[in-house]
């Protein structure tokens, strides 16, 4: 499923890809004919000013007017051959002929002269105070909404894209979510019935054989049986945690791996003398617990070091479960937390991403792998924010 959601993700991105070249190269075509209408309307219209200036008795004032007239657009600025405005149109707003504006007006045209948006008119040599008037004009405000829109069209584009991938994600987290629910409740479920009868075969053994040696075991496994049960249906539940003393939570995982460990496995535990006060949901965070100690177990081949490690500051508390096993690659750090990742060749692959759901989701901490080497071992550590923080 996850392959599935991945590739989609993909095509999204690939489709908003080709959208976003097709849209800049479709915009870009229509603008650069755009632009080349405007230069051959301006070209008409310099056409026309050098009319009027050149205007004899024969001239059809009333075709150059209505060429002139007819600009509505383009902002255009008439300079002479020392640059000094002489006209203006479209500009934005009208201006007195003062020193200011015509100053103004000229900085502009200069602009306009330097991204090469200029026509040179060469008058009559009769005009003796002008060899000629250059005609200034730069994109209309049209056009340059074109240029952006574009870009607009793009992040539009994006924007939906990733709105898309996150709804993906929330349905997938949804689907995976009910699914963890209805496995844990399932589980919890069927353990039920023979963890019942196991417990009343145990009492006919106690009546029958009072002095069995094995019975106070079987009465512990039993009991383990019945937290495992517990743990389950408050997966699929929103159990409230309570301030608990993480050290003993964590002693007690240790005491249970030690039992069921060989002796090539030595665990070391490196805790603070005074009690840890975390909000916690007792029996699930010692899953988790347990879960990063077998797996340490696992890594090492049953034979290694594993060392428990618990410190503190103001606003959190920190876990940290380091094994001397055969390390994890970098590029899996994040993929060990994905339902389904196992490097084992009997098992789900469920147990932490489980740990992960209990850590994030009901103790509002955060877990991840800290650091690992290939041949010389990993460390997972846990953040949990203290019972007295307000974070």
């Amino acid at each position: 499923m996850f392959d599935r959601i991945r590739n989609i993700k993909y095509v999204l991105v690939l489709f908003a890809i080709v959208i976003a070249i097709g849209s800049l190269l479709t915009s870009n075509y229509l603008i650069s004919d755009l632009k080349q209408e405007e230069k051959n309307r301006m070209v008409v219209w310099a056409e026309a000013m050098r009319s009027l200036n050149t205007a004899d008795e024969n001239t059809d004032m009333n075709l150059v007017l209505t060429v002139i007239k007819g600009n509505h657009t383009i902002p255009v600025i008439v300079v002479d051959k020392d640059g000094q405005a002489l006209s203006s149109r479209n500009i934005g707003k009208s201006f007195a002929a003062d020193e200011d504006s015509i100053s103004y007006l000229s900085a502009i045209a200069k602009e306009y002269r330097m991204t090469g948006r200029a026509i040179r008119i060469d008058l009559p040599q009769e005009y003796d105070q002008d060899d000629y008037i250059n005609i200034c004009y730069d994109e209309s405000l049209m056009l340059k909404r074109l240029a952006i829109y574009p870009y607009i069209q793009l992040g539009v584009v994006v924007l939906f894209v990733l709105i898309a991938i996150f709804a993906l994600f929330s349905a997938m987290r949804a689907e995976q979510n009910k699914v963890w629910v209805g496995l844990s409740k399932e589980t919890a479920h069927q353990l039920g019935t023979p963890i019942s009868s196991l417990i009343a075969w145990h009492e006919v053994l106690k009546e029958t054989y009072p002095e069995d040696v094995l019975l106070p075991e079987m009465e512990k496994d039993i009991k383990r049986l019945e937290r495992i049960a517990e743990r389950f249906s408050k997966i699929g539940s929103i159990p409230e945690p309570r301030p608990e003393d993480v050290t003993g939570v964590l002693r007690r995982v240790v005491a249970y791996m030690d039992k069921r460990t060989s002796n090539k496995v030595v665990i070391t535990t490196h805790f603070p003398d005074e009690p840890v006060i975390v909000n916690l949901i007792a029996s699930l965070f010692e899953w988790v617990a347990e879960n990063l100690c077998k797996n340490a177990v696992d890594a090492m081949g049953g034979a290694g070091t594993i060392d428990l490690y618990l410190d503190e500051d103001d606003k959190f508390v920190y876990v940290e479960v380091k094994d001397s096993g055969k390390g994890i690659p970098k590029s899996n750090f994040n993929s060990v937390f994905k339902p389904g990742f196992t490097t084992k060749e009997r098992g789900w692959g469920l147990g932490l991403s489980l740990a992960k759901r209990i850590v994030e989701e009901y103790h509002k901490g955060k877990i991840y792998v800290d650091n690992s080497e290939l041949g010389v071992g990993t460390t997972f550590r846990i953040e949990l924010p203290k019972a007295s923080s307000d974070v």
